[in-house]
């Protein structure tokens, strides 16, 4: 970790071996994920009084880059009014485990991605009253496409810098979109 970890302790009484427990499960989080920035733990007991549901809130802000937050919070009542805080500080720490790992899959790519649902092109111009335009592919070609190819969102609501999806076939006047899939406006 790049800053040192941070424990809070409201409530509950610090022991060193709660502070062991915390600072062990916090030095596990770099298994998941190499370049952590920082870890906040706070662990807080606000009602002494409850007849059901753990009495212990624990609740980690980890930060990894570029600038992710990640915030896992077990919530008062979840468990068994039996849950030591030595319980809780686990299970939140391995959800923590679960979303840390995430984070890292997606930053490098080893979620499954589907290429449809990915953009292919930016819309470049849309000519509304002519009922046709031009998408800019990925790779710099322009594109004609028709009105009818649009298989999501209104044609007319197309403005320059939508990004699209497109399937590409071989026109009368050369390479045409023969579907078009809106992805992502911008400007919403």
């Amino acid at each position: 970790m790049e800053m040192p970890l941070e424990i809070t302790y409201r409530g509950v009484e610090k022991t060193a071996e709660l502070d062991g427990l915390i600072r062990d499960r916090a030095a596990k989080l770099e298994e998941f994920h190499d370049h952590i920035i920082s870890c906040h733990v706070y662990v807080d007991r606000p009602q002494r009084h409850q007849q059901s549901g753990s009495s212990y809130v624990v609740r980690l802000d980890i930060r990894v880059p570029p600038e992710h937050e990640i915030v896992v919070k077990s919530n008062l009542g979840d468990g068994s009014i039996h849950d030591s805080v030595f319980k809780v500080i686990t299970d939140t720490f391995d959800s923590a485990y679960r979303k840390v790992k995430k984070v890292r899959e997606i930053q490098r790519e080893d979620t499954k991605r589907h290429p449809e649902q990915q953009a292919n092109a930016v819309v470049a111009e849309v000519l509304a009253d002519q009922g046709y335009g031009f998408l800019e592919a990925t790779d710099g070609r322009k594109i004609y496409f028709h009105r009818n190819s649009l298989t999501s969102g209104r044609f007319e609501d197309l403005k320059p810098g939508d990004s699209v999806h497109f399937t590409e076939k071989q026109g009368r006047k050369g390479p045409q979109a023969s579907t078009v899939r809106l992805i992502f406006r911008p400007h919403l």
